[in-house]
């Protein structure tokens, strides 16, 4: 695709970034603000949960289709890290004060104004991450800025809310939550949507995210942080994509939404000159079970025969569009097939774009199109193998989705892809989500909670800068090309976990020089983890490995991933002994004694550049100059 023109198309970009809070106890309880091990206790409530109308009397519909969805939900509560309050049997305790004092003092750095009274609102939510079916939520302050150099973002709100609970397993008809992270305080800041490039939502979003680091009271980790984006471009719609974990994921996942929404705008304008309408799309299924049953599919052929059976639709007028690829690997037919699972909780869609595929033949593909009524070519199909019910919902969800495709780009929330793109989630909330919380009393912003804010004040980057100079003993620009870096979040967690092991110089060229350096080569350094990088940065940090060995080991393993483990890399490149080291460098010295002495004091880089080529990569470069000095001091003094 070629290169877009975000100003062009009318790109805007808001963000919401939430953030555990390390706080002793949870938000509303005096349960520990630690996830559960699997050793820990745990019993198990099954609940239903149900949508209900609003004060203003609307049924929110995101809540409306969790509820038709029907499923059970499962709860683990694990001994000593949830209580009545989390399973909604115990009114909530008041609002944290730790966690205010905390979200306080990141508004104030980004700021925002702080509000004289803090009042609990209750925000629906029955997807059952919450047995209550509502999560709490309270805004802190409002406004604020941070300043981008492709101009000032704002900030809307900072509220602090509880997390959800831990999805932990899922199945049809059912989903299974561990409520364990249920209560954890979370910092959620909104920013404006006036972010105008991909680039500047990655830059805002490390900004935010630096402030709230250097509080030093946050939580770090997979699962502690978290980027939702709301996307939308001219001609299209907000689009709400929730749970972006990485930062370097966010430019992508914003220019494959703006790819998804041109190309859906495409599809619009193609139905449009086809002369498709909405009448033409109808709800009725058609069981086509005897006609598939004739196909080659083992796998087709296996569901049937446990009782599941083969519905189809009608898609008229839409041959060669459920094929189009409105982001890489995702295609129309995709988007449909996410509605059918969603909605329907079926496995999957097959439809005639595929065709000839999945074991169905051509002939019996045309005896489809032939049961349905259908011209081949012009027109195309779906269909599901499952029960009838499911069947209907997850088809009917299809047909609604085509209709909307004559309209352009549906209002939605998606979920993003490790790689990337997105999925269909849910329909976007409605304004009905909100109300009052009853239960917990609003809290007034006095002197004493502005005090025992002022303790999390974060440091400047001017100071972050300093302490990177003078306490990590990193180079000056090195330091400062870090400070602007989102690399530097990793940076801090590996100094905080492996930094007496590891001086903080190696880690920071690791990852601003040799990482970089790869990526620019082409290679796929996104499957190089933090686990990995402190498994090779201990190996050196242990005299293992030499340091220069560093971007070999990188490269190889990015190379060779997910085939070789990195403990059998490191291995291929564990380092020389001293002793070895000292015959090499006696062997070349000896080799090459009558130009050694000749050269005398500037032997030096003459014995190095040989003993270099030998061992580069298996001995540290200090320990071989250390050596080769030694050896030729030696030499010349015998010499003498």
């Amino acid at each position: 695709m070629a290169e877009l023109n975000y100003e062009e198309l009318g790109l805007r970009v808001g963000l919401e970034i939430h953030q555990q809070l390390d706080t002793k106890h949870k938000l509303f309880c005096d349960c520990p603000t630690k996830l559960a091990s699997s050793l820990t206790p745990t019993a198990e409530i099954v609940r239903y949960l149900r949508a209900t109308k609003s004060e203003i009397g609307e049924i929110d519909p995101a809540a409306l289709y969790e509820m038709q969805r029907g499923r059970k939900i499962i709860y683990q509560v694990p001994q000593g890290h949830a209580c009545l309050v989390e399973l909604d049997e115990e009114p909530p305790h008041e609002l944290n004060r730790e966690a205010l004092a905390i979200a306080i003092a990141i508004a104030k750095a980004l700021h925002s104004t702080i509000l004289d009274e803090v009042h609990v609102m209750r925000k629906i939510v029955i997807d059952g991450s919450n047995p209550t079916g509502f999560q709490r939520t309270a805004i802190i302050a409002i406004g604020g800025y941070v300043d981008d150099e492709e101009g000032r973002v704002g900030i809307q709100t900072i509220c602090v809310e509880e997390d959800a609970a831990r999805k932990v397993d899922e199945g049809p008809g059912y989903v299974k939550y561990n409520l364990d992270r249920l209560g954890i305080p979370l910092i959620e800041i909104a920013t404006t949507p006036n972010i105008k490039s991909p680039e500047q939502a990655l830059r805002v979003a490390f900004k935010i995210g630096l402030i709230m680091r250097l509080t030093g009271k946050v939580k770090r980790g997979i699962g502690t942080i978290r980027q939702d984006l709301n996307v939308s471009i001219k001609n299209g719609v907000k689009t709400e994509i929730k749970g972006v974990s990485k930062l370097e994921l966010i430019p992508k996942v914003i220019k494959y939404e703006v790819m998804r929404q041109l190309k859906l705008l495409e599809i619009k304008e193609e139905l449009k000159r086809r002369g498709l309408s909405e009448d033409e799309l109808s709800y009725e299924i058609y069981d086509i079970t005897e006609i598939v049953r004739k196909s080659k599919s083992k796998l087709i052929r296996r569901l049937i025969e446990k009782g599941n059976k083969v519905y189809a639709i009608k898609l008229p007028k839409l041959s060669g569009i459920l094929k189009i690829e409105v982001q890489p690997s995702r295609r129309f037919g995709t988007e449909l097939s996410d509605y059918a699972k969603a909605w329907g909780g079926v496995g999957g869609l097959i439809h005639s774009d595929e065709l000839p595929g999945y074991g169905i033949d051509e002939e019996v593909t045309n005896e489809i199109y032939k049961y349905l009524g259908l011209k081949k070519g012009v027109d195309a199909f779906a269909f599901v193998i499952s029960d009838k019910e499911r069947a209907q919902r997850a088809l009917r969800a299809v047909i609604d989705r085509v209709k909307y495709a004559l309209k352009g780009v549906p209002k939605e929330t998606r979920g993003a892809n490790p790689d990337g793109t997105t999925r269909y989630l849910r329909p976007q909330p409605g304004a009905a989500r909100m109300y009052p919380e009853t239960d917990v009393p609003p809290i007034k912003v006095d002197e004493t909670l502005l005090r025992e804010a002022s303790k999390y004040i974060p440091k400047t980057p001017d100071e972050l800068l300093k302490e990177l100079v003078e306490v990590h003993r990193l180079s000056k620009d090195l330091a400062f090309n870090l400070i602007k870096d989102p690399m530097l979040h990793l940076y801090l967690d590996l100094v905080s976990e492996i930094g007496r092991d590891v001086p903080p110089r190696i880690i920071a060229s690791t990852l601003m020089i040799h990482l970089k350096s790869l990526r620019s080569e082409g290679v796929n350094i996104d499957v190089i983890d933090i686990d990995v990088l402190k498994k090779i940065l201990l190996a050196v940090g242990k005299g293992e490995v030499a340091k220069e060995a560093i971007p070999e080991i990188l490269a190889e393993y990015a190379r060779n991933y997910p085939k070789d483990v990195i403990d059998k890399i490191i291995s291929k490149f564990k380092g020389m002994s001293r002793d070895e080291v000292v015959r090499i460098v006696r062997k070349i010295i000896e080799d090459h004694r009558d130009e050694v002495i000749r050269r005398g004091t500037k032997a030096f880089n003459f014995v190095m550049g040989r003993v270099m080529s030998i061992v580069r990569g298996k001995a540290d470069g200090k320990l071989v100059a250390e050596i080769v000095r030694n050896e030729l001091n030696k030499l010349l003094r015998l010499g003498k």
